[in-house]
Formats: structure tokens, sequence, C-alpha cells
């Protein structure tokens, strides 16, 4: 049996499956070791695997030493598989298609699924930051099932009001709604305050 976690300690879990966006997935674990008091457990899918190796140069080594814990995504008894893992919540980013489906179907076939599962029958909060376009139908049926069932879909979607800089600057900005979702402050956040003037008006549009 694995030692409860501390009270004053929160549990989150990362998931990051197959889809194009591995950075995501690797940025909000760096912005997570920023903020006190929490255990970060990650799951990386067979895909995700091949995602943050192409896309970012990563291996498990990496993504080890960034978390409490990394866990085998067919090791299906592991902790996160029970409701008595207490978790504050999980994130996946990126969520491929093929894991939006699975979790809409509750089909439990990995740790992965099988954790996203636990959060939603225990009623914990569970965020997807879904990567693909153009959506076909099957899609946002997946999207609508899981908010249904109370998951959060969060697409990673760029905000230019900010003025991003940087790849880095729009994934934060993404990443930021993420956290807020969680209930989770962190001192990157750039929180909008209005324009610093009125807008012109244009009469007749």
């Amino acid at each position: 049996m694995q030692p409860e976690a501390p009270p004053s300690v929160q549990r989150l879990l990362v998931a990051i499956t197959g889809a194009s966006g591995a950075v995501y997935g690797w940025r909000l674990l760096q912005l997570l070791r920023e903020l006190p008091a929490l255990e970060v457990h990650a799951l990386v899918s067979d895909a995700g695997w091949l995602t943050l190796q192409h896309e970012l140069d990563l291996g498990p080594d990496d993504v080890r030493a960034a978390v409490a814990q990394l866990h085998d995504v067919h090791h299906i008894g592991a902790a996160p598989a029970s409701g008595s893992f207490r978790c504050h919540g999980m994130v996946v980013a990126p969520c491929s298609m093929r894991s939006l489906a699975a979790i809409a179907l509750s089909l439990a076939d990995n740790l992965i699924v099988r954790a996203a599962d636990v959060m939603l029958k225990e009623r914990r909060r569970l965020i997807l930051l879904p990567r693909e376009a153009p959506l076909h139908l099957g899609h946002l049926r997946h999207m609508l099932q899981v908010t249904e069932m109370g998951g959060i879909i969060c697409p990673p979607m760029p905000a230019f009001y900010q003025h991003p800089r940087s790849i880095e600057d729009l994934v934060d900005a993404s990443l930021m709604r993420v956290l807020d979702l969680l209930g989770l402050a962190h001192p990157r956040a750039q929180r909008w305050t209005g324009l610093s003037s009125a807008a012109p008006s244009h009469a007749g549009t």
C-alpha cells in the first residue's frame, strides 16, 4: 500500500497522449513544479512517448525527473486506478481523439482512461485538452458526452490580446486557464484588466 499524502499536499495527475502538442503536457509539468505543496503524478501513453520524442526530444527519464511519480500506463492496478487514491484533479494534455473516445465510452483499457474514469465517478475535476482539426461529428459527440459526465473540454486555443511574443507565451496562456480551472493560482498568470482606453465607436456598424 502506498502511504497517504499529507493533508497539506494536493495530488494532481497529468497525462500526455499521442496528439500533436506534447509541449502542453510538458510545460504544464514545469509550471506545476513552481507551485508549493503539490504532488504531481504523470502518465504517458505509448503514442504520447512517440510525440514527446519527436516534438521535444524528451524521454522517460526527463518526465520522471519532473514529477513525484511516473506511472506505467499499462499497469492498470496502479494507485490512480482506484477512487481511494485521493487526487485533486487530472489533466490530459494533449488529449488525442483516441483517448477522448475511450474516456467518453468508459473503456478503461489503460491507466490513463481508468484514472480519468475515476475522476468522473468520484466527481473530481477532469480537464481534457483535445488537439485535432477539423472535427467530425464523432469527435464532437465524444466531447459532449464527457461534458455531460462532468468533465471539462478545454481546447488549447491561442489568445492574442496579451500580445504573445513566443510559442511559449501562447502555450502558457492556455495552461494558465487550466490552472484556473483547477483552482491553482500561479505567479506567471496575466490577468485581463480591460482596455487602456475606450474602443472607438463605429456608428452604423
